[in-house]
């Protein structure tokens, strides 16, 4: 495992709720998240797991054929603690800047106030004319779906964009990134084997996006068994083959420094959202 705490460090001008330090290694720039102070009450770990929950997210994304922010589990050593750590690699440079969804919305409509209402976001999606609709919509959806199995809460307008060439002025999807909110980061292991299998069932299916539809957030697998949106439904068909959830095991398992009932948490609950899409996909 890569050791960072002598990475040289640059000042950090990222966004993001999760602690976080800008550094150089191997002559590549990273932002490397930290493990997070708790934010809710009552709770007595000392932090989240987003760590690992960024690092198998992201990665999940990568096996089923997405272009993804290159992500590597490290330690860093802070006032004589080891923190594990997710370092993701900044994919820009001198000619290409990250362009947020949120900033997007903002030039797209500047009489109305963009959040995170589906409608809204497809409206800003099918009237801006400096991207390509159709294919970003797919792309949109696309994430959507690999967002569903992981069961990431908060892909919100500030995590996902397009790369802006400012040589050439072409625009595209940009790799996938901030996947920390997914795989359930606040639970703890004394909690993960207290959990029976209904448990495990309801944590499954009762997992929403951040997205919300008349005022109300989605629940990802809910949304995907009505079979109302057609763009999800063709997402479904386009994705779903390139599910291997024999490579996902094994990445899962290969990962370093998580424990075994970590591991056979995020197995267990990717394959009963895995059912649930191929439900879906037979019935398409």
């Amino acid at each position: 495992m890569i050791d960072f705490t002598d990475a040289i460090e640059e000042f950090n001008n990222y966004k993001g709720s999760e602690k976080k330090k800008t550094l150089l290694y191997d002559n590549k720039k990273y932002l490397v998240k930290f493990p997070d102070p708790v934010r809710e009450k009552n709770k007595n770990i000392s932090y989240i797991n987003n760590a690992f929950s960024e690092y198998i997210g992201s990665n999940v994304f990568r096996i089923i054929g997405f272009e993804v922010q290159n992500t590597i589990l490290g330690k860093y050593t802070y006032n004589g603690k080891e923190k594990i750590v997710c370092a993701c690699e900044d994919f820009t440079d001198n000619d290409t800047i990250l362009y947020e969804f949120e900033n997007l919305a903002l030039s797209t409509n500047p009489d109305k106030k963009i959040e995170v209402e589906l409608n809204d976001i497809m409206e800003v999606l099918e009237e801006n004319k400096m991207i390509d609709t159709k294919e970003t919509k797919q792309k949109f959806w696309d994430m959507f779906i690999v967002d569903s199995l992981i069961g990431n809460t908060d892909r919100h307008n500030g995590n996902w964009g397009f790369l802006l060439n400012k040589v050439t002025g072409k625009v595209k999807f940009s790799p996938i990134y901030d996947c920390g909110s997914a795989l359930n980061p606040m639970l703890e292991e004394e909690q993960i084997e207290k959990i029976t299998e209904i448990e495990l069932k309801n944590l499954a299916i009762n997992c929403y996006s951040c997205l919300k539809e008349n005022g109300k957030k989605i629940n990802y697998m809910t949304y995907i068994k009505q079979m109302k949106n057609e763009e999800c439904n063709e997402a479904i068909k386009r994705l779903f083959l390139n599910i291997d959830m024999e490579k996902i095991n094994y990445f899962i398992d290969k990962a370093e420094e998580m424990s075994k009932i970590r591991k056979d948490f995020y197995k267990k609950i990717i394959a009963k959202r895995y059912e649930i899409l191929k439900e879906i996909y037979e019935k398409i």
